[in-house]
């Protein structure tokens, strides 16, 4: 599409000479240009219950004096508009005088397509599809009792006009296939879930052999619980699957990794730069420059271009993630992570992909090394107190482990425990890393992002298990 700056109705040098007035005399700022479109669908229980297309379009102007932020955003694409956002963002600056802080340096990388995942297949198709995904799955099992499948889709076009006139441009693409199913015997009923995407198109997750993998998993998840007896509860030796369970490294660990956490010192990491934080062996990195994964960009939402950050060496704490702002503030460098969720959104320091990288272990020599323990395969829901570490999260697939062997699955298992603590009960590393498949979705200060995690096999010693066995 055409620029977004030739939407306003005065020229393009206009709306430039605007954005540098309102930014000078501060340490920083932008005019963040937004047009989206998404489309989602959602077949349940036999029925599309829900069918949604949007278009939005917007400006967010931003000055940054110190440690205060002026901002006003608009869907009025007009120079009384900006010029009324000037005049109310210009009010930060009240006397201060800052020095205008370097542009983010220019890439040429492109880590996903232009092309609008919208586009195809068509919304018949699409529709079509999601009722031969529920009919198929229904004639699997007779104990499937209800199906619920979605199709999603967004694409944004952001350019970021900065004081100098330096404009920068992306446009990202994304897409998510989500499945879930419940299955009952009796009065008893479970659910299974399993969803994938990126940036990219539906085509490889819409091919016949992908939906059915997906549908199936989500099928064997819903059986895998069904036969699932009340978890225990206690202390127990735990084995966290790769993949997914990463969702809580991301939760436990990445949020108190950011940067306006540390320098408000409210994080629990704060203050520890050099410090062992975590088990010798433990290694985790924030990595927005991974091709086509949900979590990445090209450029972050202040224009800087993504890198492969890393948190955690060998255990020490190396490095925050951070946006212009509060890497200023504190003296470091911005390393691509200020994120927002649309125009109307200020930036913060937000992760990308984060994930634990490899060791040299086997799952299966990980698995054996448990005498009485818990196996985590996939995580749902889960609470997280950034200023403590605390959190509780929910295992969705779990078993028990007997002797080095994985035996009867469990349900209504919760691991308990606290951030840094449960880095140092890490024992043993698998060689098996992999990244989420896709699904991942990271709220912050009422803001969502797309977000990818990943993690290898993991041994953690001693965690605490709530269990629903009576």
């Amino acid at each position: 599409m055409n620029s977004l700056l030739s939407q306003f109705d005065v020229s393009d040098q206009r709306v430039r000479d605007i954005v540098a007035e309102t930014i000078k005399g501060t340490d920083d700022g932008e005019l963040y240009l937004e047009y989206s479109e998404g489309e989602a669908l959602m077949f349940d229980n036999g029925r599309l219950k829900t069918a949604n297309f949007n278009t939005d379009q917007g400006y967010g102007l931003r000055a940054v004096a110190g440690e205060a932020t002026g901002f006003a955003h608009s869907s009025e694409l007009s120079e009384a508009s900006l010029l009324r956002a000037s005049d109310a963002v210009s009010a930060v600056k009240g006397g201060y005088s800052g020095t205008l802080a370097d542009a983010p340096a220019r890439t040429n990388r492109k880590l996903y397509g232009d092309d609008n995942p919208i586009a195809a297949p068509s919304f018949a198709e699409k529709a079509k599809l999601l009722q031969e995904i529920d009919q198929w799955l229904r004639a699997r099992d007779p104990r499937v009792r209800q199906v619920t499948a979605s199709l999603a889709a967004s694409w944004q076009h952001v350019e970021i006009v900065r004081a100098d006139g330096q404009v920068v441009r992306d446009v990202r693409p994304l897409v998510r296939v989500n499945f879930a199913v419940v299955v009952g015997e009796g009065d008893r009923q479970e659910t299974g879930s399993y969803g994938m995407g990126g940036r990219k198109s539906f085509a490889e997750f819409v091919a016949e052999d992908s939906w059915k993998f997906g549908a199936e998993e989500a099928l064997r998840q819903a059986l895998v619980n069904l036969a699932a007896v009340p978890a225990p509860a206690g202390t127990f030796d735990i084995v966290l699957s790769s993949g997914w369970p990463g969702v809580m490294l991301h939760e436990a660990v990445g949020h108190g990794l950011e940067g306006d956490f540390n320098r408000k010192k409210t994080s629990a990491f704060a203050g520890l730069l050099g410090s062992q934080v975590a088990a010798k062996g433990v290694t985790v990195v924030d990595d927005g420059t991974l091709h086509e994964r949900r979590g990445s960009l090209t450029v972050d939402d202040e224009g800087t271009p993504t890198n492969r950050n890393v948190l955690i060496e060998d255990g020490k704490l190396v490095g925050y993630m951070q946006d212009r702002q509060n890497a200023r503030l504190m003296g470091m460098a911005a390393t691509g992570n200020g994120r927002r969720e649309s125009y109307a959104h200020q930036p913060m320091p937000r992760m990308t992909n984060t994930f634990m990288t490899a060791g040299s272990m086997t799952p299966e020599e990980i698995i054996s090394s448990v005498k009485h323990g818990v196996y985590a395969v996939s995580f749902g829901g889960g609470q997280v107190d950034i200023t403590s570490g605390k959190f509780v999260f929910g295992c969705t697939e779990a078993y028990m482990i007997e002797d080095g062997k994985v035996t009867q699955p469990i349900k209504g298992a919760m691991l308990i425990g606290n951030g840094p603590d449960a880095m140092h009960r890490v024992t043993m590393v698998g060689n098996d890393m992999k990244l989420d498949t896709g699904i991942g979705m990271c709220g912050k200060a009422g803001q969502g992002v797309p977000v990818g995690v990943g993690q290898p096999h993991l041994r953690m010693n001693q965690m605490t298990v709530g269990g629903t066995k009576v």
